[in-house]
């Protein structure tokens, strides 16, 4: 959770809504990508901080400038919550839908803590975090880029932080 997001208590999940993903979802569709970035240019713009006030505001406004073209690739092109999870991830968070999940990601922390157990258990990735292997959990978790990021030896050294907080125990997933 340190190592990947950013906070704020904005009533709303922290997001990270990826342009080229959804650029790429949307000529898969056969959308006009031309067409939609004249419509809406604030979902391929820049992040436009001094005009939303904070990088999360920003986010929510590019992912809702996305949504007015196609509100389906837009949520599975972005990543939600404490634990980034893509959108596209959204049936192997074991739900309904991309909407479902979205609703969901907005509910509560504590929803999203459960959305991301059931991400690692249908993946298989709790196996790596059983056995302590970060390499390969943070290849599988972040991507073939994740030792240019050093995600590995973040991993690595984030259980050692909470050994003694029982609040942060989170034996129950890897038990």
């Amino acid at each position: 959770i340190m190592i990947t997001t950013k906070g704020g208590k904005t009533g709303k999940p922290v997001i990270n809504f990826d342009r080229s993903i959804f650029t790429s979802r949307l000529r898969r569709s056969g959308k006009n990508v031309a067409r939609a970035r004249k419509q809406h240019p604030g979902a391929f713009a820049k992040l436009n901080l001094a005009r939303y006030g904070s990088y999360g505001k920003a986010q929510h406004a590019r992912l809702e400038s996305g949504m007015a073209i196609d509100s389906v690739i837009a949520m599975e092109s972005t990543f939600w919550g404490m634990f980034q999870i893509g959108g596209f991830n959204w049936r192997r968070c074991q739900v309904e839908s991309v909407d479902e999940f979205a609703r969901l990601m907005a509910e509560s922390e504590a929803m999203q803590l459960e959305l991301f157990a059931r991400f690692m258990q249908s993946t298989g990735m709790v196996e790596y975090l059983r056995k302590k292997n970060w390499r390969a959990f943070a290849r599988a978790y972040n991507g073939a880029g994740y030792a240019r990021k050093g995600y590995h030896t973040r991993y690595a050294l984030t259980p050692n932080l909470f050994s003694n907080i029982t609040v942060f125990n989170f034996n129950w997933i890897v038990a």
